[in-house]
């Protein structure tokens, strides 16, 4: 299996599967891409708070891609081992006017610079707080079915600015594919953020993200799924697998994550539907991974595999 790279001298903050691909790959390659920060530049370690007060929002998220999967076709799902995340020691996060949830409590810019030492996060001119290194890729996605260029701010059917703390060094996500090749790309780097995003920024970071690709013809999807082994809700030392759902109504996206769960354990563990539902609602954990880009919001339902003995 080869290793390709992708450096971030070329990115594109759109989704389109017009977009020609940078590379293509066979089954069982390995990518490392590297990212840009968030909004493309317009944060750097000299910027004071000013620097979001007025950002241009078509430069965000600029994605490194895309990547060909050569045999993936519509229908299929495109398996995306992550495999690493190194920071480059600095990040940013802070609050937009306008944007977040407590928009109109916080309706001034402001910027939080943040020191990456290691496995620790600190404000850059303070210890008096110290946030574990639990770095992810926020956005991470396929082309989309749809024709044009698409913003890529909410998150989709193809994935996109899903912002899922639990897809972090060792979890594995589950995309379904709309177009040949997947046309994978990835973008939005965070070294740590809580569940929901309030502000709508994780600590933003340029990165070096190494994935394996796979494509399944076994698992037919219709959202994201993914595997983690990160203890984010109860410790449980053989990792989680995790359904998501998006959409307008956060209840709506709760029913729809906990139905595929629902599908999953009665398709991979043989339980009837009424045993898989009552074992959810003994052992399960709904998320609220994010709430801050609008339209789209994300629920992701956690379970426990060693609760499962079959």
């Amino acid at each position: 299996m080869a290793e390709h790279y992708l450096d971030d001298s070329v990115v594109h903050a759109f989704w389109d599967n017009s977009y020609p691909a940078r590379i293509e790959i066979d089954p069982g390659d390995t990518v490392v891409f590297e990212c840009r920060e968030a909004v493309d530049g317009q944060v750097t370690p000299e910027s004071d708070h000013e620097a979001v007060a007025n950002l241009d929002f078509a430069r965000i998220h600029p994605l490194t891609g895309p990547v060909f999967v050569k045999g993936a076709r519509p229908g299929d799902t495109l398996e995306v081992e992550i495999l690493d995340l190194k920071h480059k020691g600095w990040g940013w996060n802070g609050h937009l006017p306008g944007f977040g949830l407590l928009a109109e409590d916080f309706d001034y810019p402001y910027v939080q610079h943040w020191r990456l030492e290691g496995e620790s996060c600190t404000f850059r001119n303070s210890d008096m707080v110290t946030v574990p290194y639990e770095p992810f890729c926020g956005v991470m996605g396929v082309a989309p079915e749809e024709e044009g260029r698409i913003s890529t701010i909410p998150p989709r059917f193809n994935g996109g600015n899903i912002d899922i703390r639990g897809l972090t060094i060792g979890a594995t996500a589950y995309m379904p594919v709309w177009v040949e090749g997947a046309l994978f790309s990835t973008a939005d780097c965070h070294s740590a953020q809580g569940d929901g995003e309030v502000t709508g920024t994780g600590i933003e970071t340029p990165m070096t993200v190494t994935l394996r690709f796979n494509v399944r013809r076994d698992l037919s999807l219709r959202e994201l799924q993914f595997t983690t082994p990160s203890p984010l809700t109860r410790a449980d030392s053989q990792g989680y697998h995790c359904t998501t759902a998006h959409g307008e109504d956060l209840y709506q996206n709760s029913q729809n994550a906990l139905r595929y769960m629902i599908d999953w354990l009665v398709a991979n563990h043989g339980l009837t539907r009424s045993q898989a539902y009552c074992l959810c609602s003994a052992a399960a954990d709904l998320k609220i991974s994010e709430i801050v880009d609008a339209p789209n919001w994300i629920v992701s339902c956690y379970f426990p595999l060693s609760v499962l003995k079959g």
